[in-house]
């Protein structure tokens, strides 16, 4: 990965924010500072020595060579992540973030790099494992009757369950206004909180992108466990993942708006993808 990972350790991490940053001038060779959370793998992870790695890592590394900038990864707790950026602690996000409405109202995006649906998870000797739709995707945007029957449908086998969320998530977001009053809705800081949760049944179903529960469901750290019901986009999971960028800095977003298209373009996004997730999650022309 060469010297663009310039990890910022734990104790940097703990500084006072000092307050918004006026938008910069992102010249070549500039350097360009990046949060994530490093705790949503395969998107980003820390690995056994403690060094950040994942799919965004990754992407990032290609991207920033593009615009030919020095970049910086800085880890940031998913939950404070985007008044962090606001106050001027980074320059941007690659986090998993889906690009979605409300975070619009006060960030800005870069295009989307990877788009993938929403999958509820269960224990394979639970009550809810052998749960099926008629449909497999639900498109949460004008829908068709069957996928209005397909979301009756998990109303009616998950109602009375608890289901576990990584909070400010637009997975939150879908439970809370789809499911709210069907099922108790138990949210977690982390992913890898929420996993240890749902293998001690401690809640029935989690929710969260298929992208990270495939990896781990052909894991040994998944086995007991299987994906159930529909998949879900649209709506409240926005318009795919992308770069967070402050809104005073469109030329940034411009930027890696431009570098995302260039990786695209080329297959570099798909590749990275597959080699990740084990399945093309890259966001298409």
């Amino acid at each position: 990965m060469n010297t663009f990972l310039k990890t910022i350790t734990a104790a940097a991490l703990t500084l006072a924010v000092t307050g918004p940053a006026a938008a910069a001038d992102w010249g070549k060779g500039s350097t360009v500072r990046i949060a994530t959370e490093g705790a949503y793998a395969p998107w980003n992870y820390t690995d056994s020595s403690g060094k950040l790695v994942g799919f965004e890592l990754d992407l990032a590394a290609d991207l920033c060579a593009r615009m030919e900038v020095e970049c910086e990864v800085i880890q940031q707790a998913w939950e404070g992540i985007i008044p962090a950026l606001q106050a001027g602690k980074y320059d941007a996000i690659m986090a998993g973030m889906s690009i979605t409405e409300k975070r619009m109202e006060v960030i800005t995006f870069s295009r989307s790099y990877a788009a993938t649906p929403a999958v509820f998870v269960v224990k394979s000797d639970g009550p809810l494992a052998d749960f099926k739709a008629d449909v497999d995707a639900v498109t949460m945007e004008e829908l068709t009757a069957g996928e209005t029957a397909a979301i009756e449908a998990v109303k009616a086998a998950f109602a009375g369950k608890t289901v576990g969320v990584q909070i400010a998530t637009t997975h939150e977001n879908f439970l809370n206004e789809v499911l709210a009053g069907d099922v108790t809705v138990k949210t977690y800081d982390t992913q890898e909180n929420l996993d240890l949760d749902l293998q001690a049944g401690r809640v029935d179903a989690a929710l969260a992108a298929m992208s990270y529960w495939k990896p781990l469901l052909e894991s040994d750290n998944g086995k007991g466990l299987e994906m159930a019901g529909p998949g879900f986009t649209g709506g409240p999971f926005g318009n795919g993942v992308g770069a967070g960028i402050r809104k005073e800095d469109q030329a940034l977003a411009d930027m890696f708006t431009a570098a995302i298209d260039a990786a695209i373009a080329d297959g570099t996004v798909s590749k990275l993808a597959i080699e990740h997730f084990g399945f093309d999650a890259s966001a298409k022309n």
